[in-house]
């Protein structure tokens, strides 16, 4: 069953390439859905997946990429947007 997140990730998060690696992670495990950086110089990204698929995502999000380092992430469920493909937003 396809659920959805929200996940606002925050900590040394931008210009740290977290936003390619969310992509290359996303796709690998079969997420869809996108990752935007924030004015505040958080993260933002929906996902779209199985639960177990969702599940690798998020415990990936709470490491992030070899140069970020990650102090908060919060993570809500929300409404399925039938997301086709993962992108990063500019």
């Amino acid at each position: 069953m396809v659920k959805h997140v929200s996940i606002a990730v925050k900590g040394k998060v931008q210009g740290v390439f977290f936003r390619a690696s969310t992509k290359e992670k996303a796709i690998e495990i079969g997420i869809r859905g996108f990752v935007k950086n924030e004015s505040d110089g958080s993260v933002f990204i929906e996902a779209e997946g199985n639960g177990s698929q969702l599940s690798e995502f998020i415990a990936w999000c709470k490491q992030g990429s070899r140069l970020a380092k990650v102090e908060h992430c919060l993570v809500e469920e929300g409404i399925i947007k039938g997301f086709t493909g993962f992108v990063i937003l500019r």
